[in-house]
């Protein structure tokens, strides 16, 4: 069993950026691909980026993009998340997730079996 734990969430301004990570520990760690999530008060959560582990390549959801970059240390089995030029929108409960189910569907909530406990990300206007 992988268990995953994020941190450096926190409370922030408009305009300032924070990083987040999310460190792998358990069995050997081998997921396709992990990813972040977040999910605002009221909301569904929702498909943050992607990266698959091995190849390195990313995918980012259109409200993130330009703005976020997701990350990897192999050697270290965690993954970040740098966020910049945030955004009182950003403001949501941020997790990461692991271990997809398919290939082919790495922006889906439903297709991930572990996931972290979630940081808290508040941006103030």
């Amino acid at each position: 069993q992988v268990q995953l734990v994020e941190s450096g969430g926190g409370l922030v301004q408009a305009g300032d950026s924070l990083r987040l990570s999310c460190a792998a520990s358990g069995r050997t760690f081998s997921s396709y691909a992990m990813g972040w999530f977040r999910q605002a008060p009221g909301k569904e959560r929702e498909f943050v980026a992607v990266i698959r582990w091995s190849a390195g390549s990313t995918y980012y959801a259109d409200s993130v993009k330009g703005r976020f970059t997701i990350s990897r240390d192999n050697a270290k089995n965690t993954l970040y998340l740098q966020m910049n030029s945030l955004k009182p929108e950003d403001t949501a409960v941020y997790y990461c997730a692991a271990d997809p189910r398919s290939y082919l569907r790495l922006a889906e909530v439903w297709n991930y079996d572990t996931w972290g406990q979630g940081t808290q990300v508040t941006v103030s206007s």
